[in-house]
C-alpha cells in the first residue's frame, strides 16, 4: 500500500519506549519502509538488535558506528525520510530541536532533514506541563512541525495526569494523514454517519441492527487524511474514534436526524452510511414489559427518512447514499438514487458473509447519474474507502 514510502524513526529514553514497537510493525504492514535512529539512552530501555529485528533495517544509535555509509549517513537519512517521527520524545529532544541543538545522531538527522516532522511526546505530567517544555513545543509547533498529544492517566512514576504516549494506532493514523494528505479536500466540510441506529422498547428491550459502523468510520478516517473538517454522526458502536475527526454519538434515528440537520449548512459533503432503523415501536413501556401466556404485539411507525429529507434541501451539496441489499442489489440502488435525489449511492450485499455487517471487508458498487456503475471488488473497507473518496473529490471538480 505504501511500497516506496519511507519513515525515519527517532527513539529516545523514556518508558514508553516499547509502544514505538508496535508503531513500527503496524507501519511494515503497511509496507512502509522504517529507519530507525537510537539515542544513548533510548539504549538503556531496549537494545538495537530488537528494533533492527523490527525493523530489518540496521538501526543508527552512534554517529561514528564503523558500518554507517552512504546510504544511512545522517545526510542520506534526513534526505530519504517521507516524514520524520520521534516516538517517545522526551523533554531533551523537544529541547533540543527547539533551541537548535545538534549533539548526536538523532538530532543531527532532524537538522538535516526538509521532511515534515511529527513529535509524539512522552513524559511525567509535570515536566510535560512546564511553561519551558510548553513553550518549546509552541515553538516548534510555529515552525510547522506537527504533535500528537499524549493522554492522561496514570504514569509510570505512580502520578496521574497528562504525559502517556499516544496509542500506537492513533500514532500511526497521524503518520498516514501527514504522508497521505494530498490536500484534495481542504477547507471541504464533510458529514459522514456511521453505525447502527436502536429503538427502544421498553427500559431492558430494544431493537436495532447489524451494523458495525466500519465502514462509515474508514470514509471519516480517509476523509481527514486528505485534508477535510470531518464530523461523524455515529449510533452506538464498538470502534475508537478517527484520528483528528470531531464524533458525535447518538442513539436513536431520531436523534441522528436531528443531529445531521444541525450540521447540514456546514457541510459542503454528507456521506449517508449509517444503517438507520426504518421503524420504531409506536408506544414506549415506561416500564419492563412481563412475559405472559400470550404473545406480545408491538405497533411500529416509520422513522424519519433522513436520506429523502436531505435529498429535498441538499442544494448544490454533495449527497452519498449508501445501498444494504441482500437481492436485487443494483436495480435497488437505482431506484434509491433517483428517489432519494442522490449523487451517487454505494450498494452492497449484506447477504454475503464476506462482506456483510461486521466484516472487515466489502465489495461494493458504485451507482452514479447518467447510468455510470462501477464495480469495486472484495478488499478492506479502508481501501473501499480511499475509492469512495477519490470519487467524491472527482465529483467536486
Amino acid at each position: 500500500m505504501y511500497k516506496g514510502k519511507n519513515v525515519v524513526l527517532g527513539v529516545t529514553g523514556g518508558i514508553a519506549i516499547y509502544k514505538a514497537l508496535d508503531v513500527i510493525s503496524r507501519l511494515k504492514k503497511l509496507n512502509f519502509e522504517v529507519d530507525v535512529i537510537m539515542t544513548k539512552n533510548a539504549q538503556e530501555f531496549i537494545k538495537p538488535l530488537t528494533f533492527q529485528s523490527m525493523s530489518g533495517r540496521p538501526v543508527v544509535h552512534n554517529m561514528f558506528n564503523e558500518y554507517i555509509n552512504a546510504d544511512i549517513e545522517h545526510i542520506q537519512l534526513a534526505k530519504k525520510a517521507d516524514i520524520f517521527c520521534v516516538i517517545p520524545a522526551t523533554a531533551n529532544i523537544i529541547g533540543k530541536i527547539a533551541n537548535g541543538i545538534a549533539d548526536d545522531m538523532l538530532s543531527t538527522t532532524i537538522m538535516a532533514t526538509e521532511a515534515p516532522i511529527l513529535i509524539a511526546p512522552a513524559m511525567n505530567s509535570k515536566m510535560y506541563e512546564n511553561v519551558i517544555v510548553q513553550e518549546n513545543m509552541d515553538k516548534l509547533k510555529g515552525l510547522g512541525m506537527s504533535f500528537i498529544n499524549p493522554s492522561a492517566g496514570r504514569l509510570a512514576c505512580g502520578d496521574v495526569g497528562f504525559g502517556k504516549l499516544a496509542e500506537p494506532e492513533l500514532i500511526v493514523e497521524a503518520i498516514l494523514e501527514i504522508v497521505e494528505k494530498k490536500e484534495l479536500l481542504q477547507g471541504k466540510n464533510v458529514l459522514v454517519t456511521a453505525g447502527p441506529t436502536l429503538e427502544r422498547i421498553d427500559p431492558v428491550r430494544y431493537i436495532s441492527n447489524n451494523s458495525s459502523g466500519k465502514m462509515g468510520y474508514a470514509i471519516a478516517k480517509i476523509a481527514r487524511r486528505y485534508g477535510a473538517n470531518v464530523t461523524l454522526i455515529s449510533g452506538p458502536v464498538e470502534l475508537s474514534s478517527p484520528f483528528g475527526v470531531n464524533v458525535e454519538h447518538v442513539e436513536t434515528a431520531q436523534e441522528m436526524y436531528e443531529k445531521v440537520m444541525d450540521y447540514f449548512e456546514w457541510a459542503d459533503v454528507i456521506v449517508k452510511s449509517a444503517a438507520v432503523l426504518d421503524y420504531k415501536p409506536k408506544q414506549f413501556a415506561n416500564e419492563k414489559i412481563k412475559k405472559t401466556a400470550a404473545g406480545l404485539n408491538i405497533e411500529f411507525e416509520r422513522t424519519k427518512d433522513i436520506l429523502f429529507e436531505l435529498g429535498k434541501i441538499k442544494g448544490d451539496k454533495l449527497l452519498i447514499g449508501f445501498a444494504a441489499e441482500t437481492n436485487d442489489v443494483l436495480e435497488n440502488a437505482k431506484d434509491k438514487l433517483i428517489r432519494k435525489n442522490a449523487d451517487l449511492i454505494v450498494a452492497n450485499d449484506v447477504s454475503n458473509p464476506v462482506i456483510g455487517f461486521k466484516s472487515d471487508k466489502n465489495e461494493v458498487y458504485l451507482v452514479m447519474k447518467d447510468n455510470q456503475i462501477e464495480k469495486i471488488d472484495i478488499r478492506s473497507k479502508e481501501e473501499i474507502a480511499k475509492e469512495i473518496i477519490k470519487r467524491i473529490v472527482s465529483m467536486l471538480k
